[in-house]
């Protein structure tokens, strides 16, 4: 009950500090060479969404290996990549009108095509992580 308690308390700092646009580093791995970027990303209930290109490095990484680690802000973290698949699909459109809001400062710039098919939706569903707040270390499990 307890744990239930912190993991939910943790879920709100989560959400305080990631449930806007946020600059995270995002890690793959291709054969036994890691590789590393910034995303712009979003957290919600365990899991940052990204909006990206199908066809980029960071997406065939995955769709051959879906182990990823994060950092941003005080959080480090481990999940499994899932494309969720083209922006405009029925099931992403709740997703994606969250993101777009989320994104509202850039989203309309002109670089992100929503009718390019390989526009999609990336989900890094976290499994584990340590977030550090107010010096304290807080391990969680997603």
């Amino acid at each position: 009950h307890n744990m239930e308690k912190l993991n939910e308390q943790l879920n709100a700092l989560m959400t305080e500090r990631f449930g806007k646009d946020s600059l995270i580093a995002l890690a793959t791995v291709a054969g036994n060479e890691p590789f590393v970027r910034t995303v712009d990303a979003c957290y919600k209930d365990g899991a940052f969404y990204v909006i990206t290109y199908a066809l980029s490095g960071k997406m065939q990484q995955i769709a051959k290996n879906d182990n990823v680690a994060i950092c941003g802000d005080w959080f480090t973290g481990k999940g499994k990549g899932e494309n969720l698949g083209f922006v405009g699909k029925k099931e992403n459109q709740e997703t994606v009108a969250w993101l777009k809001q989320c994104f509202a400062a850039w989203i309309d710039n002109g670089h992100t095509n929503f009718q390019d098919e390989n526009t999609c939706l990336l989900k890094i569903a976290l499994t584990e992580g340590i977030l550090f707040h107010q010096g304290t270390r807080h391990e969680i499990a997603f």
